[in-house]
């Protein structure tokens, strides 16, 4: 039952060891987080165990993945490639680059290549109005960003992406 408590216990440890006694529910962030790590998304099962072992509800743990763009709660591909459209972005053309990219890998906004590699989702406010259209690409190693970006300039990334991806993964090792 307690998967994540079992398997991370160490680090749950020193994460609640930031925290005094009576504020353990501050570490709701990092501990998603560590959940999250592990298949790209946090599990309702890890919700309830990140709650229990804060003291507060599931509900509140849920309220907060679903308030973060960080936080998912939902499998999706191993690259997570989020484009700005707000209003700044989308005067500079973000919204037009999202279809023509989405287009161009044969899905719809927030749909998964059939490869599994990729999903695309829209954002709103990446701080880089300026140079849009960007995105910033989620995945297990993290987090980088790409401005000033073309529909072929996004598109030779993916590639990129999937190549490092099938290297890694050729002797059947992530």
């Amino acid at each position: 039952m307690n998967h994540l408590a079992e398997k991370y216990s160490e680090e749950i440890q020193a994460i609640l060891a930031k925290y005094p006694a009576d504020q353990k529910r501050s570490a709701v962030m990092p501990l998603l987080y560590l959940a999250q790590r592990e298949s790209g998304y946090v599990t309702k099962t890890a919700m309830n165990e990140i709650a229990e072992l804060l003291g507060i509800t599931a509900t509140e743990v849920a309220s907060i993945v679903g308030f973060y763009s960080l936080y998912y709660d939902k499998p999706a591909g191993k690259y997570r490639i989020q484009v700005c459209t707000d209003l700044p972005c989308a005067l500079r053309g973000a919204e037009e680059f999202l279809e023509k990219l989405c287009e161009n890998l044969g899905i719809r906004v927030g749909e998964t290549t059939p490869d599994g590699m990729v999903t695309v989702e829209h954002v709103m406010c990446l701080a880089a109005c300026d140079k849009a259209p960007m995105f910033q690409v989620q995945s297990g190693e993290g987090l980088s960003y790409h401005e000033n970006q073309t529909v072929e300039s996004a598109m030779a990334l993916i590639q990129s992406l999937k190549k490092g991806a099938s290297h890694s993964n050729k002797d059947g090792h992530p």
